[in-house]
């Protein structure tokens, strides 16, 4: 892909040809910034000209997209066969819910520039991305660890089921209310009241199917990108975190029930470091917290400290994490 992209490039420069933009299309934060980067090393090896000329010429639009695609299941292909009579070996299922919002940064259409009017798809173009950015992984993807987590200790096995246990929806949206909105920057455009309602509705659709398994999966690279920041955030501003804490907590405590042998839904790339971390829980209650790639320098922070240890030992104590979840929906707003 990198060497087709970058020859074509290469011809339009060769031939007086304005460049056309690159658009990435994954969900990769800051997609676009990382696309600029990694054309132009990969351009600066065949010519380092060409590289000088892509950063200079080249637009690279940041874009966030938001959809619930869960993985293909045998149920969903038996579900499409009875429903439509079609046999698909992968049929790809994905909730009604659907938002792309895309930097409008494609050049002077009079020099070579323009876009197709992605806006007449629904598609919405912004001069900056990252407020939505932030939106969607502060308040959609936080909140999905803190979905998997009281929802596997609680027994559940499915997001909507595990949603609209009352207990664990009002948790969610304590969460994105007291600890993700105020990290947030303004997002213009955005009823974010509407939002998080709509995000709690999106999590009980129970077409979707969505499995407590998959949100928890590679919690490793998730918890230290999407909720970290967060605890960081308001921690720099003097305010505790005991929700964001118990969401980590709960982590701990469903690693320390996967390595002690229960069967529980468990995938995740750092394996090896999850274990090391239980492994450490043993006789250190912050063990799970020594991991800096993780989370840094918060086994240092007492008060991020009080809160994790108080919610891992309920979480330890009791098979059911909804009296800790109303201890903590109980607590001060701020």
């Amino acid at each position: 892909m990198f060497g087709i992209i970058v020859a074509g490039l290469a011809r339009r420069r060769e031939r007086g040809i304005p460049p056309f933009t690159l658009m990435s299309c994954d969900n990769i934060e800051g997609n676009g910034d990382v696309a600029r980067r990694t054309f132009a090393a990969f351009a600066r090896l065949v010519d380092p000209e060409l590289a000088a000329w892509i950063e200079r010429g080249v637009r690279f639009p940041n874009c966030m997209v938001d959809r619930i695609t869960p993985v293909t299941s045998d149920a969903d292909r038996a579900w499409v066969a009875e429903t439509f009579g079609v046999q698909d070996a992968w049929p790809v299922l994905c909730e009604d819910f659907v938002q792309w919002v895309l930097e409008d940064e494609f050049g002077d259409p009079e020099a070579g520039g323009g876009r197709p009017p992605w806006e007449r798809a629904g598609v919405q173009l912004v001069e900056d991305v990252r407020p939505y950015e932030l939106m969607k992984l502060r308040l959609l993807n936080a909140s999905h660890q803190a979905l998997a987590y009281a929802g596997i200790l609680a027994g559940y096995e499915f997001a909507h089921d595990a949603t609209r246990d009352p207990v664990i929806a009002r948790y969610l949206r304590a969460y994105m209310d007291r600890e993700g909105t105020p990290t947030l920057e303004p997002v213009p455009g955005v009823d974010l009241d509407a939002y998080k309602s709509k995000l709690i509705e999106r999590f009980s659709n129970e077409y979707v199917r969505d499995t407590l398994g998959r949100l928890a999966t590679d919690a490793s690279d998730r918890i230290p990108k999407w909720l970290v920041p967060v605890i960081r955030e308001l921690r720099a501003s003097g305010r505790r975190a005991p929700l964001s804490a118990s969401i980590v907590a709960g982590w701990a405590r469903y690693a320390e029930r996967v390595v002690a042998g229960e069967a529980l839904p468990f995938r995740d790339r750092q394996e090896d470091a999850v274990r090391d971390a239980v492994a450490r829980m043993a006789g250190d209650p912050l063990g799970f917290l020594r991991n800096p790639d993780w989370f840094g320098g918060l086994p240092d922070d007492d008060g991020f400290v009080a809160d994790f240890t108080a919610s891992l030992a309920a979480f330890r104590g009791s098979d059911d994490p909804r009296p800790e979840l109303e201890r903590l929906l109980a607590g001060p707003a701020a």
